[in-house]
């Protein structure tokens, strides 16, 4: 079966065969439009589609509900806007859902209760007890943490790559920086954004602790673009989930996950 896997986030379409496209989730409908049609790509002899994708999200039927990202094709069908045929089957799963799956693939985590977390645009949640993996009625995960009140707002205010180019414009007056311009900054030894990514580290693991105890979680993955700067949020992070060993999650864990949506075909 000829198919095509995709990892729709909100800056960037990653396919299984390491090409990226741009796309910009707070865009218009046209410039979504273009994005999907480009990263899809031709489609002659195409059998199947798998995405993975934020929600919410009608995963069963394909409908765009978010309303925070992709707000411009809230209620349209992925299969219309993309110029996908009735004849391609087209298989969702939630983002996190997928990169979960994958990792305990891939690193062999059947046996333990594992959650993983993924740092990027946003803040995403999701956890496996034995290999189980667990959603709601919807199939996103069964317990976000991106709208944990935080100091007068969600955690994702803080712990996100919005989060960290706020509180490092409102530190140094400079709002000009990506996440990834100050990590950089930061392994170069600066210390306003060596100070703002720790503290994302600590504010992410106290809000992790008693969640992470309550669900007797084992090991704690970290996955998104964000954690590729890791080493500079591990400590305090370490320091707040005491005994929790952490694991940076491979890249490639989402499209082992969403291989498994073709494995009876």
């Amino acid at each position: 079966m000829k198919t095509i896997l995709l990892d729709i986030g909100g800056t960037f379409i990653k396919r299984s065969d390491g090409r990226q496209f741009p796309i910009s989730s707070e865009g218009s409908r046209e410039g979504i439009v273009s994005s999907l049609r480009r990263a899809i790509g031709p489609q002659t002899g195409l059998e199947g589609i798998g995405v993975a994708i934020p929600g919410p999200f009608d995963f069963r039927n394909g409908i765009f509900l978010m309303e925070h990202k992709f707000a411009s094709v809230y209620g349209k069908s992925f299969r219309e806007l993309a110029g996908i045929p009735d004849s391609t089957s087209i298989r969702f799963m939630h983002d996190v859902n997928a990169a979960l799956l994958g990792n305990i693939c891939l690193l062999d985590l059947q046996d333990q209760n594992v959650a993983l977390v993924t740092l990027g645009t946003g803040l995403g949640f999701s956890y496996a007890l034995k290999g189980e993996i667990f959603t709601n009625e919807k199939g996103s995960p069964a317990r976000g943490i991106w709208n944990l009140p935080y100091e007068g707002g969600i955690l994702e205010d803080f712990v996100s790559g919005r989060g960290i180019r706020v509180r490092y414009s409102r530190k140094t007056g400079d709002a000009t920086q990506s996440a990834l311009s100050i990590a950089k900054r930061a392994f170069a030894g600066e210390k306003a954004a060596l100070e703002i990514y720790a503290r994302t580290g600590a504010i992410l693991g106290e809000a992790l602790a008693p969640i992470l105890k309550e669900l007797k979680i084992d090991v704690l993955l970290m996955g998104g673009q964000i954690s590729r700067s890791m080493d500079l949020m591990k400590a305090p992070l370490q320091n707040a989930l005491p005994g929790t060993p952490i694991m940076k999650a491979p890249e490639q864990a989402v499209f082992t996950g969403l291989e498994t949506l073709f494995e009876n075909n």
